[in-house]
């Protein structure tokens, strides 16, 4: 089966590119992915070189697999620095690496795309093999696909690949109808604490706005961009995505763009930015012009909240990490990478090691759940 490696995702139609299940998901939509690139946050530059594969037959875009080749690690959120570490005390080049992901966004999803009616199995064992004789073109170290979807880890698994299992924190609506709803099925003690922590945020005289990409003028635009590069500027770090990128966004995919704006009086003073698509809320990226109480957990959290149940969602996924969504009813769940390395003695040493990972994981996954804010049988 012939696979083409593409330098650019403009190489392909977007008709075409839509027309693989990626189950709504917003950040491999053609404008997503394209946009990185043209926007420049991604390019052999910024050390994620695109090389897409595409699988066509009669000029039909069968399946593909977002891919890019890196010389570094930043911007996955599935973290490997130890093993490029191991592989620089031993002298062995660890990058560059082929990577297939969404970059700078930790968000669960299909990582080989697939027309309906094809054969998945089929081509995405084409894709990955594919992929592996790229690695060796290129001389890459390994071949990482980070948190592809459930689904496709017996294709990875029977690929020869190694599963790698950690946790994010996802919301999900369990027929509660609105906010209080959900305070309903907390027990005392919590729901007590989340009205507690709201009343502050509203005593301080804040407002929330609720808009759509399309709703998004130029003013709010030059607000909502320092609102995202403050939260990465304070730690040092330069913006994944230039103005060029979100300007591309709103423009190209309004639909699935909402924004939460706090103001205290006329003026706009925090901002999150949430994603939606496929009947999922992703919440993204916040800022705020200076400290507030409690205004962080507010915006991003339970206007969150309120925000999925208002567009019917049945899942909030609000990005990676943060023990401290488990408080404020957001489940642990199990999410994957998968690993290829093509040092022999690497792959043997990671795979066991995974292995005994992968035994952690689970066991704090199951542990996280006896912390769950939710009274007794509300949250199944």
């Amino acid at each position: 089966m012939p696979v083409r490696t593409l330098s650019s995702l403009a190489e392909v139609p977007r008709a075409a590119w839509h027309g693989l299940r990626r189950d709504d998901n917003p950040f491999l939509d053609w404008s997503y992915l394209e946009g990185l690139e043209r926007s420049g946050a991604v390019s052999a530059a910024t050390g994620w070189q695109p090389c897409h594969l595409v699988v066509e037959e009669a000029g039909q875009l069968l399946a593909a697999m977002p891919l890019y080749l890196k010389n570094h690690s930043w911007g996955e959120f599935v973290f490997d620095f130890a093993w490029a570490d191991a592989y620089r005390r031993a002298g062995v080049p660890y990058y560059p690496k082929l990577v297939a992901a969404v970059p700078f966004t930790p968000v669960p999803g299909a990582r080989i795309l697939t027309a309906p009616g094809v054969d998945a199995d089929r081509v995405g064992a084409a894709l990955i093999d594919a992929a592996l004789e790229l690695a060796a073109h290129r001389e890459a170290s390994s071949l990482h696909l980070l948190l592809p979807e459930e689904r496709q880890l017996p294709l990875l698994r029977a690929a020869g690949l190694s599963l790698r299992q950690d946790c994010q924190f996802h919301w999900f609506d369990r027929g509660y109808g609105d906010f209080e709803g959900f305070l309903g099925a907390l027990t005392a003690e919590k729901r007590k604490k989340f009205r507690r922590e709201r009343r502050r945020v509203f005593e301080q005289g804040f407002r929330f706005d609720w808009l759509t990409g399309a709703e998004i003028d130029d003013a709010l635009f030059h607000d909502l961009y320092r609102f995202y590069a403050s939260s990465f500027l304070r730690r040092g770090m330069e913006p994944y995505f230039p103005p060029a990128f979100w300007a591309g966004v709103l423009a190209d995919m309004p639909g699935n763009v909402r924004v939460v704006i706090a103001r205290l009086g006329a003026q706009a003073v925090a901002a999150a930015i949430f994603f939606v698509g496929g009947g999922v809320l992703y919440g993204r990226y916040w800022g705020c012009d200076e400290d507030y109480h409690s205004l962080h957990f507010e915006t991003c959290f339970y206007q969150g909240i309120e925000l999925a149940l208002a567009e019917g969602c049945h899942r909030f996924e609000p990005g990676a990490q943060g023990e401290h969504k488990l408080r404020r009813g957001f489940h642990p769940v199990p999410t994957w990478s998968a690993h290829w390395l093509a040092n022999p003695m690497f792959a043997r040493a990671i795979d066991a090691w995974l292995e005994r990972e992968r035994a952690h994981a689970d066991a704090y996954v199951e542990a996280a759940r006896q912390h769950l804010p939710f009274r007794r049988g509300a949250a199944d």
